[in-house]
């Protein structure tokens, strides 16, 4: 009977907090590894022609019916004429499956971010960027319960619709540049401006509620220690509503292979710290190509009681590459990168 009503709550828990995403966004804790999810200015913004990433997120596995999200990001940049400047283009694909009705999101959202160089001499660019596209939610009606259920007066909510889609938009801004000596010594600080068409975000018959616009700012730095190792350290600060979010930390590299300039393997460790919710111990490894990164959430917010200390695993690999184009910037020696 004890172990009857632990479980009913925890299914009431995941309920509740199914229905509490809806007010603020779904995040990543390699956030570094979905770019257009922080900013829609950091797309592009990499040492390749394409980009192609993926995120797989499975969180709090230890309740019933646990959350799943994945996300693809793909960009292509190409050079404007004989300038310095570049463009690039992209979108945004992201599903999330939530608790015990099924809450789907899906998004699609292209997005076309423009680099304009503010040097002839250095490796220095402002990034504006707009995204925008469809969203679409939606729930397995026949699976939710409630009381007026088992009183026979049906499910007594004001449901009218178990799916609704809405258009939204995001804009941002972005400068990256190169300092030192060294090729991998890069800065990146951004400002991005979600859901700035305020869409609306409801099941209801009576659809008042407001998607809060979501506001992010970003700081990155890399750097070369010695020959063979680097360090990267970031950071987002993201306000929605009354929610805040704090996210960061710090990678240290190790170059492998006989070439230091041009690695055969890259091996990166660290940890990220969500303020008050999540330590996030991180590897990653850099096979060019190729790259994969592995992350797992240690909960030490007030749910860990809860979710006996389980948070999240995610799982990102990405692709970037050159294009033999007139327009690559394989040859370039200025072009947006971090």
């Amino acid at each position: 009977m004890v172990k009857f009503y632990i479980r009913r709550l925890m299914m009431c828990m995941v309920a509740f907090f199914t229905i509490a995403a809806m007010a603020q966004d779904i995040h990543f804790s390699q956030f570094t590894e979905a770019p257009l999810s922080r900013n829609p200015a950091f797309a592009g913004i990499v040492n390749g022609d394409i980009r192609v990433q993926s995120v797989f997120r499975s969180q709090w596995n230890s309740v019933a019916n646990a959350y799943k999200t994945a996300s693809l990001d793909a960009e292509y940049k190409m050079r404007i004429g004989n300038f310095n400047d570049f463009i690039t283009t992209g979108i945004q694909l992201f599903q999330d499956r939530a608790g015990t009705i099924e809450m789907n999101t899906t998004h699609v959202l292209p997005a076309l971010n423009y680099h304009k160089s503010l040097s002839s001499v250095h490796n220095i660019y402002l990034s504006m960027a707009f995204m925008g596209g469809l969203v679409q939610r939606r729930f397995d009606k026949s699976k939710m319960t409630t009381n007026s259920q088992y009183e026979g007066r049906g499910d007594g909510e004001s449901i009218t619709k178990a799916r609704y889609s809405y258009l939204d938009g995001s804009v941002g801004m972005s400068l990256n540049a190169n300092f030192g000596q060294k090729p991998e010594n890069n800065l990146l600080i951004g400002a991005a401006y979600h859901h700035f068409n305020r869409p609306k975000n409801s099941f209801y018959r009576v659809n008042e509620i407001v998607l809060n616009p979501k506001y992010v700012f970003s700081a990155g730095l890399k750097f070369g220690v010695t020959e063979m190792t680097t360090l990267r350290l970031e950071a987002d600060h993201m306000m929605q509503g009354t929610y805040r979010e704090t996210l960061a930390g710090i990678l240290y590299g190790l170059k492998m292979g006989s070439d230091f300039e041009r690695p055969d393997y890259m091996l990166h460790g660290g940890a990220f710290l969500r303020w008050n919710d999540a330590l996030i111990p991180t590897i990653r490894l850099d096979y060019s190509p190729f790259t994969f990164g592995l992350s797992y959430d240690v909960n030490i917010s007030k749910l860990r009681t809860s979710t006996y200390g389980r948070g999240g695993f995610e799982l990102s690999v990405a692709y970037i590459g050159f294009l033999n184009k007139d327009n690559s910037s394989i040859d370039a020696t200025l072009c947006p990168r971090f």
